[in-house]
Formats: structure tokens, C-alpha cells, sequence
């Protein structure tokens, strides 16, 4: 009985942050050692180039997207991590799928909507600055699952769209051309927290409000220093569903440590000692993952063989699979 095949890519944007880490790679870390599963763990830099036109910050952030998921103990024997740009077959797979892919469903894109309305209340032109890849891109995304024929897509709330239109072209390719993809689930975990930035949104790179990943001790300690808080006094009881502080806090600690800082709260600990007591925990995580981190980034060629071994792996399924799609519409050698 084959196994379940289970894929996660992350954007290679920016610097990982805090929230990358506790929303994909730490789950995904722990997945990436489960035998039951064959897990596809991928860097996605065709599309960083919808976002991103800066050559040297693409290059960058995959080499620090790729040293973090590495460094924090990816399982890369067991799991296929791999370079999206290096397996061909996926632009290639996009083309085909971007033939059968109706308009009016790119059209109901989260993406694009809020691209048009953030251009028409500026009073500009609806498609003002709007490429093809962003319009597109949930193209893309979907040859990225199909293309591996995963069944489960761990992916935030505000990424269940994506999935659902690769599950509509998917159906429609196998109406057309019959069975030749999964249909593919998007798996929401609820444990999986969905941090707060420094200012109380959403910690996002877009906002500018993140803590990076592996900074250093002291400019760790400084960033969380900086967390948003109240006016209240030491001795004030403290409101903690409201806390960003103690939101970040819930997200490393165990459920005994919640269960005390909640207490702490109650009786009104000082923000400062509250910050100090996060730093500690965040840092105690992280600490032994950082060296490496380090380690990693001054040998890239270490992490390149890697991705280029995962590569091959993930080529031995994308090759043959390509070429029976390609047989399905109708191109292939005549004699």
C-alpha cells in the first residue's frame, strides 16, 4: 500500500521569523521524521518572484529559509526537501493546467481581489501594478501539489483557498484527460498558534513587526523588549488573552508553564519581568539550533548538496509523472 503524501513549501521572501517557525517549521520538522508518511518539504522560489524582484534578497532567503529548516533538524533522509526551481516539471505541469483553468476562477483569487480593491481605492486603474504571476500564481501552486500527487497540504487558515482551487483544476484535468491526479485536502492543525509582531498584528514580514529567527542572544533579548504593551504597573493584574507577551509565551511553553505565566498575570508581574521570562524561554529553544544555523550559512555548499540530492529524489516521481501527462493531451513522439 503506497503511502500518504503529505507537502508544505515556504515563499523564499525575507528572513524566517518567529512565526514561520512556530506555524510551519517546528511542525513540519516533527512530521519530516514520521515513517508512515512521505513528506515533500520545498522552497518555493518561483514564487518569491511574484513579491520580490530583488536578485541578491531571493538568494539570501533561500539560503537562510533552507539553513533554518536544516539546522532546527529536518529530517532530510527521511523526508524529499528540495528547491522548487529545480524540478523542470513543475512550470511545465503549470502550462497544462493554466490551459484547462477557467479565468473566473483566478478571478475569485484572495490575492488578486485585494490587489483590485486596494488599486480602486486609490483611485487607480483595477489591474494597476498587477503581474501575471500574481493573478496566476494559484496556478502554480496547484502544480506544485499535483504535481507529487500529495493528499494532505498542512496550511494556515488564509491558505485553504489555494488548496481548494488546486482540489477545482484538478478535477477538471482528470474530467478532460481522466484520473491522473489526487485530490488534495488542506489540513488545518488548531494547536499550530498564529503569532502576534511586535505591534499586536499579525506578525508578518509585510508588516515589519517580526522577530527573526536566529538572531543573537542580545538582539533576541532586544526584540522582545520591544513587544507592544499596556500601560499597567507591576502589581496590576494583567489581562492575557489580550497580551501579545504572553501570546508568544503560550506558543513555546509547555501546558504546565501556561498554566503559571496565567497565574503570574493575575497578579500583576511587571512587563519587564514578563519579557525577561520570555526571552529565557524563546532563547533555551533555540540556542542549540543557532550554532548550526551559523554553521550552515558559512558552508552553503553543504546545504546545496542536499537540496540537490532531495532534487533527484523528487525528480524520480516528476519525470515519469510528466511524461504520462504529457501523453494524456496528446503530445508525444509519433512513431
Amino acid at each position: 500500500m503506497a503511502k500518504e503524501r503529505i507537502l508544505t513549501g515556504i515563499t523564499t521572501t525575507g528572513t524566517p521569523h518567529l512565526g514561520n517557525y512556530v506555524g510551519a517549521i517546528r511542525p513540519s520538522v516533527v512530521a519530516s521524521k514520521h515513517k508512515e508518511v512521505e513528506s515533500f518539504y520545498f522552497l518555493a522560489d518561483y514564487h518569491a518572484l511574484i513579491k520580490c524582484q530583488d536578485p541578491a534578497e531571493i538568494h539570501r532567503s533561500t539560503l537562510e529559509i533552507a539553513a533554518s529548516w536544516m539546522a532546527l533538524g529536518l529530517d532530510t533522509d527521511n523526508a524529499i526537501f528540495y528547491r522548487q526551481s529545480d524540478i523542470p516539471e513543475i512550470p511545465e505541469l503549470t502550462w497544462l493546467l493554466n490551459c484547462i483553468t477557467a479565468k473566473g476562477l483566478m478571478n475569485r483569487s484572495h490575492a488578486y481581489k485585494a490587489a483590485v480593491q486596494e488599486n480602486e481605492s486609490a483611485n487607480e486603474d483595477s489591474d494597476f501594478g498587477i503581474t501575471m504571476g500574481l493573478f496566476s500564481y494559484p496556478v502554480l501552486m496547484a502544480a506544485d501539489i499535483l504535481m507529487f500527487n500529495a493528499g494532505k497540504i498542512p496550511v494556515g487558515r488564509d491558505q485553504i483557498q489555494h488548496v481548494e482551487m488546486a482540489r477545482d483544476i484538478a478535477q477538471r484535468f482528470n474530467h478532460h484527460y481522466g484520473e491522473h491526479f489526487v485530490l488534495p485536502e488542506a489540513v488545518i492543525d488548531d494547536n499550530v498558534p498564529l503569532l502576534q509582531g511586535l505591534d499586536g498584528r499579525k506578525m508578518s514580514k509585510s508588516y515589519g513587526n517580526t522577530i527573526p529567527l536566529f538572531l543573537s542572544e542580545k538582539q533576541l533579548k532586544k526584540s522582545i523588549n520591544k513587544i507592544k504593551t499596556n500601560l499597567l504597573e507591576p502589581g496590576e493584574p494583567k489581562d492575557p488573552d489580550s497580551s501579545t507577551v504572553f501570546q508568544v509565551w503560550q506558543a513555546f511553553a509547555s501546558g504546565e508553564q501556561t498554566a503559571e505565566m496565567r497565574r503570574e498575570f493575575a497578579s500583576g508581574i511587571a512587563w519587564g519581568e514578563a519579557k525577561k521570562r520570555l526571552f529565557e524561554l524563546i532563547n533555551k529553544e533555540l540556542a542549540p539550533a543557532r550554532q548550526h544555523y551559523e554553521e550552515l550559512l558559512a558552508a552553503p555548499q553543504e546545504i546545496e548538496s542536499v537540496l540537490l540530492t532531495g532534487a533527484a529524489r523528487a525528480r524520480q516521481i516528476s519525470q515519469p509523472f510528466i511524461n504520462k501527462l504529457r501523453r494524456a493531451v496528446g503530445i508525444n513522439a509519433l512513431a
